[in-house]
């Protein structure tokens, strides 16, 4: 089961032909991918952004 998680969130997104990350950006995309591939956790997610807003970086 942990090697099945494994291959669907890190090797499709960060693997494939061509890519190359940094680990700041790499940490990002493989947390919000978990929050998007776990049940109820993308909502639970933007319902904490809705209440205590979010850092801007602009």
């Amino acid at each position: 089961m942990t090697e099945a998680a494994c291959k669907t969130l890190v090797k499709q997104r960060l693997c494939a032909s061509g890519m190359r990350w940094k680990t700041k950006g790499a940490k990002i995309i493989l947390s919000l991918r978990s929050l998007v591939h776990t049940t109820g956790r993308w909502t639970q997610f933007w319902e904490k952004i809705d209440q205590f807003g979010a850092e801007c970086c602009c």
